[in-house]
C-alpha cells in the first residue's frame, strides 16, 4: 500500500491499493475512493468491539479491498493537525486513545495498558492506550504538529501531560510529580510530567484536544 498525506491544517490521507489488497479503517473515516473498492463492516466479535471502545474508537470497522484492479480511498482528519504513517514491522507502536484512522490488513491493534498505575491516573491520556503491531502501516491521527524525537537508550525526555502521541515499544513511560508545592499551585503546568526514557522514537503533539477544549471553554465562558 502507498500513502500520500496532504493539505493543511485538516489533512488527508490517500491510500493506494493494489488489485486484492485490503485497508481497515475507522467508522465513518472514508471522504473519497475509486469505485472498484468494496466495503465490509466488521465488528470482529464482542471482546474486539469492546476493546475498541475502551480505546475510544468505534466499536465497528470498515474494511475496503480494491476488486479488479488498482484502488484508491482518502481519509480525511476529524481534528487540525497532522496525519502520521508508521510502518510497524520493525517494532511495536504504543498510541494514545482515538488515534487509529486506518491500518492495513497485516496489522493487528489491540490495547495497550500503562503497567503503572501512577502512568495510568496522571498520565494525560488515561490508563489505556492502543498498541499496533504485526507487518504493514498504521495510518493515525495527531492533535496540532508532530515532533519526533529518538531517544538513545538511556536518554530522557519530560513532556506535558497530553502531548505524547505515539512511542514506541521499547520506550518506558513514568509519570513524575512537578517539584515544589509552588510550582504545582502557580506554575500553571500542572501537577504532572510525563518521563519518557529511551530507546527508541516518540512522536510528541504540540496541541492536545482536551488543551484545546479548555481554551476555547474559556473564551466562551467569559463571553468574548
Amino acid at each position: 500500500m502507498k500513502v500520500e498525506v496532504k493539505g493543511t491544517p485538516l489533512p488527508v490521507a490517500i491510500c493506494y491499493l493494489a488489485s486484492g489488497e485490503s485497508i481497515i479503517t475507522e467508522k465513518g473515516a472514508m471522504s473519497w475512493m475509486s469505485p472498484n473498492l468494496q466495503m465490509q463492516t466488521s465488528g470482529g466479535g464482542i471482546g474486539k468491539m469492546f476493546s475498541r471502545a475502551l480505546q475510544g474508537e468505534a466499536m465497528f470497522q470498515n474494511i475496503y479491498t480494491a476488486v479488479g484492479g488498482e484502488g484508491m480511498i482518502a481519509m480525511g482528519s476529524s481534528f487540525p493537525g497532522d496525519i502520521m504513517v508508521i510502518d510497524v514491522a520493525q517494532t511495536p507502536i504504543i498510541a494514545q486513545k482515538s488515534a487509529f484512522l486506518a491500518s492495513e490488513s497485516t496489522v493487528s491493534q489491540e490495547l495497550f495498558f500503562k503497567k503503572k498505575l501512577g502512568a495510568g491516573l496522571f498520565g494525560g491520556e488515561g490508563f489505556i492506550m492502543q498498541k499496533f503491531s504485526g507487518q504493514g502501516q498504521v495510518i493515525l491521527e495527531i492533535d496540532g504538529s508532530v515532533m519526533m524525537y529518538e531517544l538513545q537508550a538511556g536518554q530522557s525526555l519530560l513532556v506535558d501531560t497530553g502531548c505524547l502521541a505515539a512511542m514506541e515499544a521499547s520506550v518506558n513511560m513514568e509519570i513524575e510529580s512537578v517539584k515544589g508545592l509552588g510550582n504545582k499551585l502557580l506554575g500553571g503546568e500542572g501537577f504532572f510530567n510525563t518521563r519518557l526514557t529511551g530507546p527508541g522514537k516518540v512522536w510528541l503533539q504540540t496541541m492536545p484536544v482536551n488543551n484545546l477544549a479548555s481554551i476555547v471553554a474559556g473564551y466562551v465562558s467569559s463571553g468574548n
